[in-house]
Formats: structure tokens, sequence, C-alpha cells
């Protein structure tokens, strides 16, 4: 029976892996630091797979987590373009080092493939829609630089060692769980626990930089689907994982709006430092490689996160006194 590890389990996209994984019935093993994965992610879980509590800096750690591996999720990261601005280093070492320790871990132990999680934001600012993985890298900041050196670091792991590499560039991936109080969190969950507060949202910039929103189901399948693909058609490349669609923040910022009944518009500020105006995918060499379709639409996807956040709204408001 295939054995499976994911990184980072506890995050926003790795929980959600997990999760299905288990639903499944597979083997199951989970490794989280909660630096950014939250134990709640897991509630309902723990029972069902094997969890280790490590931190993915921890060489040694990583290595006694592959062992017995037979294919790795590499999720765990410590994301986010504006963390990297400020605190470059504690990036750096998170998302470079531990991504090198679990190559390394993963060789040692006989692993036969890793699912990379990489970043849309590898293209950076330049000409040219939609995005297509053809195109010379050109990242900004310091975390598309990281997320890329580990995408380098896969194909050479495939190549010179043989260890079956798949690279997935994740385009703005939204949706329950993605946690909306952190000030690094993505534009959807705070949006939408914002206007669901009655707080009104900052926009960066006039609104107009569109963006290919992926829900966070039509991730999760990608990543099964990369898992299951005949090496010949899938180790050693990269591929987009998106929609294929452009959505303005301003068009974001009006459905989530009639979503949530919040009537006010937005704040403007200047843009941030290091963010990727727009965002486009050309999602063919997914398709063709191992079959990947978005199963969940923009609008869809949108309504189901709201919906979420107003469960845990509910979840997290004290009883009513007597």
């Amino acid at each position: 029976m295939t054995k499976y590890l994911v990184t980072g389990c506890a995050g926003f996209i790795g929980s959600w892996i997990t999760q299905t994984l288990i639903q499944r019935g597979e083997t199951v093993r989970g490794f989280d630091n909660f630096e950014t994965g939250r134990k709640q992610n897991l509630s309902g879980l723990l029972d069902h797979f094997e969890f280790i509590q490590g931190d993915l800096r921890n060489a040694g750690a990583v290595a006694r987590a592959c062992e017995g591996i037979d294919i790795i999720f590499h999720q765990g990261a410590l994301p986010s373009v504006p963390r990297s601005v400020k605190d470059p280093r504690t990036s750096h070492t998170a998302n470079i080092d531990g991504t090198f320790n679990v190559l390394e871990g993963a060789r040692a132990a006989g692993v036969r493939r890793i699912i990379y999680a990489a970043s849309s934001s590898a293209y950076g600012n330049q000409p040219g829609f939609p995005r297509i993985e053809t195109m010379v890298p050109m990242p900004i900041a310091p975390y598309p630089v990281q997320k890329m050196a580990g995408e380098l670091y896969m194909r050479s792991y495939w190549q010179i060692y043989g260890l079956e590499t798949v690279c997935l560039r994740y385009f703005n991936i939204f949706g329950p769980r993605q946690d909306p109080n952190s000030p690094y969190s993505g534009v959807m969950a705070k949006f939408a626990l914002l206007m669901l507060r009655g707080e009104r949202p900052t926009i960066f910039g006039d609104g107009e930089q569109g963006r290919d929103f992926t829900y966070v189901e039509n991730a999760v399948s990608a990543n099964l689907l990369a898992a299951a693909a005949p090496a010949e058609k899938v180790a050693g490349r990269v591929f987009n994982v998106a929609c294929g669609q452009r959505h303005t923040l301003n068009k974001t910022y009006q459905i989530l709006s009639e979503l949530t009944g919040y009537t006010h518009p937005p704040i403007y500020g200047p843009p941030r430092t290091g963010d990727i105006q727009d965002s486009l995918a050309d999602i063919t060499a997914a398709r063709e490689a191992f079959g990947y379709e978005p199963l969940v639409s923009f609008e869809e996807g949108l309504r189901r996160t709201v919906e979420w956040y107003k469960q845990e709204m509910h979840r997290a408001q004290p009883p009513a006194s007597s």
C-alpha cells in the first residue's frame, strides 16, 4: 500500500490534502510545526493518521518523517510575499533549507515521488498572458525567489538522483481554512471576514489588478492527479494550477459584498512592494499530462468560502446567557 507524507499538514492546503487522503482510505503521515498551520485544521483527523510535530529546518526530524514513505506532498513553507519582504532570512531558512532537507530525507529513504507546492509569483511582472510554463521566470520578492530555488532543486534531484519530482505553481489559492487574521493572509480570506464583521477592507492599488483565483479543491485535485500520473508524463516538470480566468480585485470585492450583504466601498491604499500586478494561467500542460480540470468555479468557490467563514463566526460566538 502506498504511504504518503504531507509536510505542512496543518496548513491551509496541506490540511485539505491530508483530509482527502484519509477519506480515500490511504495511509498518511503528517508533519507540521504549527508556525502557520493550525491545530483546528486537523480537527477530527488526528486519530486517523500519524502526526509528527517537527520543523522543516531540522534535517534529522525531516529524515525520520520520510522513512517508509512512497510519495511526499511538500506543502510546508512560510508563505507570503509581504512576510518575505519584511523578514527574508526566516523565509529563506524555511523555504530553501526546509525544501533541501525534504529532498535529502526523501533520497535517503528511497521515496519515489515528491509533489512540490511552487508559486505562480515565479513569473513576476513580465509581459505576456496567459502565463505558460516555458516562460523564463522573473521572480521579484524573496518569497518567489525561494520557491523558484525549490523548483530548481526538485528538477536537479530528478535529473541527478532519479527522484520523481513534480512542481505545481499555485495561482492565488483560496477557500475554507485560510487564516484571515494573519497580516499575511490571502486577500479572499481577509476580505470575507472583514465584510462579515462589518469592517472595511483595504485594496492595495486601484483594484484593477487581476488574479487567477483558484478554489482550494482544485489545488487538492491537481496534487492527487500529479501523484498518480505516469512518471514519463510528469517527472521533472512544472505545471500551472489555476482556473485559466482573470478576475479583478474590484470585481471580486463586488461579488463578496453581495454574498456577505456588505454595502460599503473599500479603502484604497498604495500598492505593496513585491506584489504581482496581474496573473492568468495557461493550464494546458496540466490538462494534457495528468487530466487536470478545475472542479469548482470562481463564483462557487467564493460562495463556499463565505459560508464557511459565516459558520466559523457563529461557532466562535459565546452562547447566549439564559
